[in-house]
């Protein structure tokens, strides 16, 4: 490992344009923490400043193996300042997912240079980013997988539509009115399947949830022997963790003689936050208005008066980039490599169109 402290010059020409460039990039960093800390509030605003501070003690370590060399820093690389940029005006969970990628990239496990505590520094920074971001996940699941999901059923299902019935020789005007029927009715029922597919889950999730009124038994139960801690360990407690969280609950209620020192949810063991699936109705607006967006754009061309192989080739192409964004999109937020899952999206919604105009193609000729 190179030297850590000096006030002159030290390493090669490769070894100083290496450090200032690591120098450059965890300053960025620390900047994109900064911006993200200010967007938010309490316990996650600590965290960000913390690994802002972390970064840092990071740049301190460049800092003194440039010594003099280091009054000139190169700009961080562009995936950096990108990231900046979208924290400054953004502070989404987008930026949570893309930091996530960022910290999982860190070369300083195989940079000799580089501190075995900052390579570890690193891996942990990825886990406390990759918590943050679990966080904004999960209030977002439920109405943008409704959206993304309503998204590219429109693009797939309406280009497959368009195109199908395109193959079979019928004038544009019947496909036109088609993709506007398919739009129309997929739309319709993509809303109302939503709706009733969260509603459904949040019932069920209801039908497990305590009886609010069981509480009133707590007051009079033996303390040391009844059956709450039973109704801990049916919710998957542990049976000594759930003979503790009784004796507790029992103890606290009786001692004081009142209801009111049970906490309102004595009966209930922590589980996951529910919040994840969303609400019925803003699932179903969510995906009503995505399919439609998504299945206007096959459509497209034939509004604006195409048709025949240019309209076809035309409907191929703005449903292929928007697949690509949709998968992307996908891709940044679920923190995997948004390229390999917008060729997936691509290749998917393309495979499909392609069998239903080849069987367009097949049922015209038959007709003919």
């Amino acid at each position: 490992m190179g030297q850590t402290e000096t006030d002159g010059v030290h390493g090669s020409a490769a070894d100083r344009a290496r450090w200032r460039r690591y120098l450059a990039d965890e300053r960025a960093e620390a900047v994109v923490y900064r911006e993200l800390a200010a967007r938010r509030t309490g316990e996650e605003r600590a965290i960000l400043l913390a690994l802002a501070a972390a970064e840092g003690r990071h740049e301190a370590h460049w800092l003194r193996l440039l010594g003099d060399a280091g009054t000139t820093v190169p700009r961080a690389d562009l995936r950096t300042r990108l990231l900046g940029w979208f924290a400054r005006r953004f502070g989404s969970i987008f930026v949570l997912a893309l930091a996530q990628q960022a910290e999982a990239r860190s070369p300083y496990s195989n940079d000799p240079d580089a501190t075995p505590a900052m390579a570890a520094d690193e891996r942990i920074h990825g886990e406390v980013v990759r918590g943050l971001a679990a966080r904004g996940r999960r209030r977002l699941a439920g109405t943008f997988r409704a959206a993304v999901f309503g998204a590219n059923d429109g693009l797939v299902s309406n280009l497959a539509l368009v195109l199908g019935i395109g193959a079979t020789g019928v004038p544009a005007s019947v496909v036109l009115f088609t993709g506007i029927a398919g739009l129309l009715a997929g739309a319709l029922s993509m809303g109302a399947g939503e709706y009733v597919s969260v509603r459904s889950q949040r019932e069920l999730l209801a039908a497990s949830a305590p009886d609010p009124t069981a509480r009133e038994a707590l007051i009079d139960l033996d303390i040391d022997a009844n059956e709450l801690a039973l109704v801990y360990r049916a919710r998957g407690m542990g049976d000594a963790e759930a003979q503790d969280q009784a004796a507790r609950v029992v103890a606290r209620v009786q001692a004081a003689g009142a209801l009111a020192t049970a906490p309102s949810d004595a009966l209930a063991i922590p589980e996951d936050d529910d919040d994840a699936i969303g609400t019925g109705l803003a699932a179903a607006v969510s995906s009503f208005l995505f399919f439609a967006s998504g299945a206007l754009i096959p459509v497209l061309p034939w509004i604006f008066g195409m048709s025949g192989l240019p309209a076809t080739i035309l409907a191929t192409v703005l449903v292929s980039i928007a697949l690509v964004i949709t998968g992307a999109t996908v891709g940044v937020l679920s923190g995997a490599s948004p390229v390999k899952r917008a060729l997936r999206q691509l290749g998917i919604g393309l495979g499909a169109a392609a069998v239903t105009y080849v069987l367009g193609l097949a049922f015209g000729t038959t007709i003919a």
